[in-house]
């Protein structure tokens, strides 16, 4: 039994739960005040991803029921993903000392991993290798790194909302064309549950999407790659490819912060999309231009790893030069200046 009509629920599900986070989060006063550190001059609700978070963790028990997604991979998702929501819920809410929300971030890789198996065998210039227990440590550290790298490029309108429905749907598409068909259920809903906090979120954004919905989305896109990965490791190198603008620049930006020195776990306004914003004096274009590099780009060249057979590492280095070519045009992890404008976010957070 395939449950279509979850689609549509899933973006309504999304769009009034965002709508009623917001109207807690006015209440409650969970805003987000501008500082020197912000993308924005505008004060604005946070913490509506948690309704991403709720929207698609309850199409799950459907999913397990219809049985097109294995059980393991159900609990570990499930499992993972409220865990790292479930911290940030109660970062936006007050604050966890960075130590406690590393653990944790570790912890509920730890789960995923248990129950997706592992890293697979990886496949490198077309050479295999078995990692075995090393293989889990790396893959430990990519989802804690894509859980916190999606929280560090979370800062201007509708960003990160745009990039995971793009490596959803685009991957969506590329498992339908390379007979992977069956692994569409969990990126498909993903996207839709992005859909509905979108609507919310777009620039000018109304509330935005706080560290329990990043964080979130980080590690959720990170299990759907590895699990996607034990079917064909040729689908990593797509996610990998996919997920492209996220990866350098948060990467790019880390790299420069620790060579300064900086305390890189501190608030900051020096990733490549934050220089952008600036330079162009509006969210919008980068969020569009972000979409245009993802669909025109990306997608191509994560499309012939599976069409064409284009080595999968091959076309990543293909993919990445053009992006360090981009965050080193625009600073990526240079320090920013303290009196470097604010970009207006949102109209009205009343």
């Amino acid at each position: 039994m395939i449950f279509w009509w979850l689609i549509p629920v899933v973006v309504f599900l999304s769009f009034v739960l965002t709508a009623g986070l917001r109207r807690y989060a006015l209440v409650r006063s969970i805003i987000d005040i501008p500082n020197s550190r912000s993308s924005h001059s505008v004060p604005t609700p946070r913490g509506g991803g948690v309704a991403i978070v709720l929207a698609f963790l309850l199409t799950l028990p459907f999913l397990g029921w219809a049985q097109v997604v294995l059980p393991s991979a159900l609990i570990a998702i499930g499992g993972s993903g409220a865990l790292i929501a479930v911290i940030g819920f109660m970062d936006d809410h007050g604050h966890i000392a960075a130590r406690w929300r590393l653990l944790g971030h570790f912890s509920a890789a730890s789960w995923a991993l248990f129950w997706l198996g592992g890293l697979p065998e990886v496949i490198l210039f077309g050479m295999a290798f078995d990692l075995g227990w090393v293989g889990s440590i790396l893959a430990a550290f990519y989802l804690v790194w894509m859980l916190n790298l999606y929280n560090f490029m979370d800062g201007i309108d509708g960003l990160a909302s745009v990039e995971a429905i793009c490596a959803c749907l685009g991957v969506c598409l590329i498992y339908w064309l390379s007979g992977f068909g069956a692994l569409v259920w969990l990126p498909l809903l993903l996207a839709m549950a992005v859909v509905g906090f979108l609507c919310w979120n777009f620039p000018p954004a109304k509330i935005f999407m706080g560290d329990a919905g990043s964080g979130f989305l980080g590690v959720t896109l990170g299990m759907i790659s590895i699990q996607a990965a034990s079917e064909s490791f040729q689908l990593l190198w797509a996610w990998l490819i996919l997920l492209g603008v996220f990866i350098v620049d948060a990467t790019f930006t880390l790299i420069r912060r620790l060579m300064r020195g900086d305390k890189v776990y501190e608030a900051h306004r020096s990733h490549a999309y934050q220089f952008a914003s600036r330079r162009f004096g509006k969210h919008l274009p980068v969020t569009l231009a972000v979409v245009a590099i993802n669909l025109f780009w990306l997608l191509p060249i994560a499309a012939c790893v599976l069409l064409l057979g284009l080595d999968g590492a091959c076309g990543l280095v293909v993919a990445y030069v053009p992006l360090f070519a981009l965050a080193l045009k625009f600073n990526a992890g240079v320090l920013e200046t303290t009196d470097a404008p604010r970009i207006d976010q949102a109209d009205d957070f009343l």
